[in-house]
């Protein structure tokens, strides 16, 4: 490269660097607004409920009008949102897949692509990352997830030039704070409606280095919005005796990904850390529904807003309910330290003054007055106010309205005369219809997540990998796929939640005494007994005195060799189960391709010629 193509070079990242960096400080100056009530939110959260936004947009302490009024918070917001978090744990969808139909195909498809699903929640423990974005957007009213692909992750596959190992990579999910999240436009309602999201973040200088091979000058960085989710949601103000968190020795990365354009039918992704260009290139991850590359973020929600990118929470509207609760608590509390402690009226110069206020009239107290003065008495200040309580019930009244939970779930308080059980369960019932705008944000959100993880599967997992599955009986069993295999598009994700060990015994009993699982003799063929027993926990008690499943594994894998050439019946076989399989395979799509037909129909027959001759 010569030197005049050097410097246009040079000028070019230059112009990249300042155009990804006006566009993060234009998007952050438009949503600064927002970013305060999140703070205010997480203030109240924590118990700091003396504080507000400030006329140039900043949260600044309230000052008391005397210097003796109580200030406490009687914090009501922490326990709903512990007890909105603690039900939204309850109704997580399971990542399970339906075939898409019969065929046997279609069936091992499913199953290896749960499979992949579950082998990769376990591994990034993506409960806990559920939880910890569902805690965001319960606080802040949306979060989101990043679902990427990362390199250094999974089996070491070999070693580069360098010595290091080349490991092949696996799916990872993170959850982000909204603070992290900058759209291109606040108006936008879906993540379909947004052209690029900015991803921005402070990181150490020896995570750019190990990363993108560039050694950058660090600083320090205070700003708690640009801080990992655990220090960010640590933030208390500085007022309050807490210190802010910082992070010593940072840069802020910034990386700018624009949906596929005319000018980039591919997409863009730009990476930018003090003030130098780390990457630019193609969008890298094929993730649409397609195929194609899209932006690899998921938005989750509390409540959604009409016109707007991120959504609201429950604690904005709690907000003025606790300022007035705090009010009403703490005028009471006022007025009972009158009634208790007293307001004592004295004759200017009969008494110690300064003494009386600062020792009060404790008991076994001389008091001294001038001879010939009125004598020091106590006024009369009548008792609390009715209105007190009825105000304070109100209120308390109203958080039950605004944050859709009852006293039956928040504080396990049965307010009404319901006492049977299937009362009790409707009244819990209703605090869940109440949430199920954030109960459908969540299944969205982890639906879209699988998806995203199989996208990823698809596209990186290569011609061969190895998995550790769940086959027929409950067994562990090492199987080789290649990313052929993987069907991320036709797939449909089982509809429900998680269930328990207790709720699969009670439906497979439900089953049993409804007679839906026996056939037209009344008795349980012995494949149908061997899932049933497994669905119980008896899995391993059933194969130490049946060996039925052993034999439907055996013709599965028959079913696949047949797909390539003849196979042989086994004496040893159990026919019965074996033809069964068999037939089934072809019922399913093997009698399609003629050659697969024949080889299907020959090995029936042997194993039918086999079973007469026994």
């Amino acid at each position: 490269m010569t030197e005049k193509k050097e410097r246009e070079e040079a000028a070019r990242r230059e112009a990249v660097v300042r155009d990804v960096t006006a566009d993060f400080e234009r998007r952050r100056a438009m949503r600064r607004t927002i970013e305060r009530g999140w703070q205010l939110n997480m203030n109240f959260l924590s118990g700091d409920q003396y504080c507000d936004v400030d006329a140039s947009g900043e949260i600044a302490e309230e000052d008391a009008a005397f210097y003796w009024q109580s200030r406490k918070a009687f914090n009501h917001i922490a326990p709903t949102v512990e007890s909105r978090l603690a039900r939204l744990a309850k109704v997580r969808p399971a990542l399970e897949v339906r075939a898409f139909s019969d065929a046997d195909d279609d069936v091992r498809t499913a199953r290896l692509c749960s499979n992949i699903l579950r082998s990769v929640k376990n591994r990034v423990d993506l409960d806990g990352v559920i939880a910890r974005a569902t805690q965001w957007s319960e606080v802040c009213g949306t979060a989101f997830y990043k679902v990427v692909w990362n390199f250094s992750e999974g089996k070491v596959i070999g070693t580069d030039e360098t010595g290091h190992a080349v490991r092949e990579g696996d799916a990872s999910v993170a959850a982000l704070s909204p603070f992290e999240v900058y759209p291109d436009s606040l108006a936008a309602e879906s993540m379909a409606e947004v052209g690029s999201i900015i991803h921005a973040k402070a990181v150490p200088v020896s995570e750019i280095a190990e990363k993108f091979g560039r050694e950058l000058p660090g600083r320090r960085i205070a700003d708690f919005a640009f801080l990992p989710c655990s220090a960010a949601s640590g933030w208390k103000r500085p007022a309050d005796g807490g210190e802010s968190p910082v992070l010593e020795n940072a840069v802020l990365l910034i990386e700018r990904y624009t949906r596929p354009s005319g000018s980039f039918p591919r997409g863009r992704l730009e990476i930018v850390a003090g003030e130098e260009l780390l990457f630019e290139g193609d969008l890298p991850y094929e993730n649409g529904d397609r195929g194609e590359r899209t932006l690899p973020f998921i938005r989750q929600t509390c409540v959604p807003l009409a016109g707007a990118f991120f959504g609201t929470s429950v604690v904005d509207r709690m907000i003025p309910l606790q300022r007035a609760y705090n009010a009403v608590r703490n005028r009471k509390h006022e007025f009972l330290n009158r009634l208790s402690m007293g307001v004592i009226a004295v004759e200017d110069g009969s008494v110690d003054a300064e003494e009386l206020s600062q020792d009060g009239l404790y008991p076994g107290k001389v008091l001294v007055y001038r001879q010939g003065s009125a004598k020091p008495e106590f006024m009369d200040c009548g008792s609390v106010p009715d209105e007190f309580e009825k105000e304070e019930e109100r209120i308390e009244n109203e958080f039950v309205l605004i944050s859709g939970m009852s006293e039956v779930s928040r504080n396990s308080k049965n307010p009404t005369n319901v006492t049977s059980a299937a009362g009790l369960q409707l009244l819990i019932d209703q605090d869940t219809n109440r949430m199920q705008v954030s109960v459908e944000s969540v299944e969205r959100a982890v639906r879209e997540i699988g998806r995203h993880i199989l996208h990823l599967y698809r596209q990186f997992a290569g011609e061969r990998r190895i998995l550790r599955m769940t086959g027929v009986g409950g067994e562990a069993e090492l199987v080789s796929f290649g990313a052929s295999d993987i069907s991320a598009d036709d797939i449909e994700f089982v509809a429900g939640y998680e269930r328990t060990a207790a709720d699969r015994r009670e439906e497979v009993l439900r089953l049993l005494s409804l007679g839906l699982l026996q056939d037209e003799e009344g008795k349980l063929s012995g494949e149908v007994r061997t899932r049933v027993l497994d669905a119980l926990g008896y899995g391993s008690f059933e194969n130490a005195r049946d060996i039925s499943h052993l034999h439907l594994k055996k013709a599965e894998r028959e079913n696949i060799l047949l797909a390539q050439t003849d196979v042989q019946a086994a004496a040893y076989d159990d026919h019965g189960l074996h033809i069964a399989e068999h037939v089934r395979a072809l019922l399913s799509g093997g009698e399609e391709n003629t050659e697969v037909r024949g080889r299907i129909e020959r090995h029936i027959a042997a194993h039918k010629k086999m079973e007469e001759e026994k």
